[in-house]
């Protein structure tokens, strides 16, 4: 993960980029995020409903007992998930592959894609929401349309939209707090935003 340089803090306020008020730990973005994890954990359930039931016995619960099977086909499935799911956000970010200033890896708690490259807010938004648009509202359409879905694929399909939910939380953060015609530039896990005139 890239590292915050008090430096560079200093320069960015020093040309007029202001900091977005986010949360600073993974602990507390998480927190803060479980509301939007309801919500696209309840689009895709009613997405994924059209096309075909989606039971509470079929992801391991009953009244009565919670059963869990340890299936390495569905391991390897969910990290080629979080692999996918953080290509996504790469593929978006403009000249990645020439970039310096982009890193994508895995820690414990997941994935992660950091730029500190200077991004337009329309393509920031993009880049934020691609992995959860693509893979859990796009796919299930697709798959329903073809009547391919199967209970791990629903699973999959799930468990993205629940692991979006901080994405969801950045989303709603930029949109409320920075303006339409602006850029977005990151130092470390530190946003920042300056509207555009004001280079």
């Amino acid at each position: 993960m890239p590292q915050y340089h008090e430096n560079v803090h200093v320069e960015l306020m020093k040309n007029e980029w202001v900091p977005l008020n986010e949360p600073q730990s993974l602990g507390r973005a998480t927190l803060l995020s479980i509301p939007f994890m309801l919500i696209n954990a309840l689009i895709v359930f009613g997405i994924i409903h059209i096309f075909s039931p989606i039971t509470l016995q079929e992801l391991g619960l009953t009244s009565d007992s919670l059963s869990i099977s340890i299936d390495f086909g569905v391991i390897f499935s969910l990290l080629a998930l979080v692999i996918i799911h953080e290509c996504l956000h790469l593929i978006f970010i403009p000249n990645f592959l020439r970039s310096e200033k982009t890193w994508m890896g895995l820690t414990l708690f997941g994935g992660f894609v950091a730029t500190e490259e200077k991004i337009p807010k329309a393509r920031y938004i993009l880049i934020t929401v691609a992995p959860f648009i693509l893979i859990s509202v796009m796919l299930p359409f697709l798959l329903g349309f073809l009547g391919l879905f199967t209970t791990v694929l629903k699973f999959m399909i799930l468990i993205n939209a629940i692991a979006s939910s901080v994405d969801m939380l950045n989303l709603f953060l930029v949109m409320k707090q920075v303006p339409k015609q602006a850029s977005l530039i990151s130092n470390g896990q530190k946003t920042y935003w300056k509207a555009l005139g004001n280079d």
